[in-house]
């Protein structure tokens, strides 16, 4: 028996959306709007929340400043059993804010870092990630990072029984390093959308990009949105539609699919099981304003899956 179902490590910070704002009011105006709402925001920590709603031990590292918003994100961790004995609480930073301007076309954001600034995938320990079955990696930044990246994940695999799940992310700067695919055979779940996935592959379709991706990753899953997903593992292609929902906010829709699909694979030990948890996860989560709001418990998860 390991201490945790899987470890995170990575973002965490405040997201303060505020609904259908187009714009920012010119100099010397005050305009107002219908919601200003405070989430949790952060790929890493929307991921930790949905799997503690889901009802798996998970144990967050990263930091947060001493001041109220780190206070309301430990709280949040702690209501929905996430282990946060592995957060540190910075003196000289403030916790990260991010201002989300969301309307029903689209998002823009104002940031600062804040701790989030201090996160570098050396921070992981070994010793840590061995009391877990699971560890979770994102923030990936390409040729920036790369090398640390390969060297940490190759030692998770080598050193640990943890199986290992890497959720690439966007590349800012447009190069789509190449060199990522020397990380595919350390990794037992490979995540990309399907923009991410045809950039790196340099294929034409998602399923060209996975079929790739899995001579080298156990396994790689393709979000493709609204369509669904993709996934192929050991020669085999599974796929699903998702679901149709109202949407209110996309944010962290990518994150909860991971959630749900991790769920999926360390509970179910099924690829095509943890496609449609990954998709119920992800779709459910858009149907409230913030990352993790709507984000569902097991039971709620199974009804709505089983009414599709």
């Amino acid at each position: 028996m390991k201490k945790w179902d899987v470890y995170v490590y990575g973002d965490v910070n405040i997201d303060e959306i505020i609904k259908e704002a187009r714009e920012i009011p010119p100099d010397g105006q005050e305009w107002e709007v219908e919601t200003i709402k405070t989430c949790i925001g952060g790929g890493a920590a929307l991921f930790a929340l949905g799997l503690g709603k889901l009802g798996l031990k998970a144990a967050f590292k990263g930091s947060v400043g001493d001041d109220l918003y780190g206070d309301y994100i430990k709280n949040t961790f702690k209501k929905h059993g996430v282990d946060i004995s592995l957060l540190s609480t910075e003196t000289e930073k403030n916790t990260g804010i991010s201002l989300s301007f969301t309307n029903k076309n689209d998002r823009s954001f104002l940031t600062y870092r804040g701790t989030n600034d201090d996160i570098d995938i050396r921070n992981i320990k070994l010793d840590e990630v061995r009391l877990a079955r699971h560890i979770h990696i994102t923030g990936y930044m390409g040729s920036k990072n790369h090398e640390a990246y390969l060297s940490l994940i190759r030692k998770i695999k080598e050193e640990t029984s943890a199986t290992v799940s890497f959720d690439v992310g966007w590349d800012d700067s447009g190069e789509w390093n190449m060199g990522i695919y020397d990380i595919f055979p350390y990794l037992d779940v490979l995540f990309m959308n399907e923009t991410e996935a045809v950039h790196y592959s340099r294929k034409s379709t998602a399923v060209e990009a996975a079929e790739d991706f899995a001579k080298y990753a156990k396994a790689a899953a393709i979000k493709l949105g609204s369509k669904g997903s993709i996934a192929v593992s050991e020669g085999l292609t599974y796929e699903d539609k998702g679901f149709k929902v109202e949407v209110i906010d996309t944010t962290g829709a990518g994150d909860s699919f991971n959630a749900g699909f991790i769920y999926g694979y360390l509970v179910k030990g099924d690829i095509g099981l943890a496609l449609t948890y990954g998709n119920g996860c992800g779709a459910l989560s858009c149907t409230g304003l913030g990352g993790n709001t709507a984000f569902p418990s097991l039971t709620v998860l199974n009804e709505f899956i089983e009414k599709r």
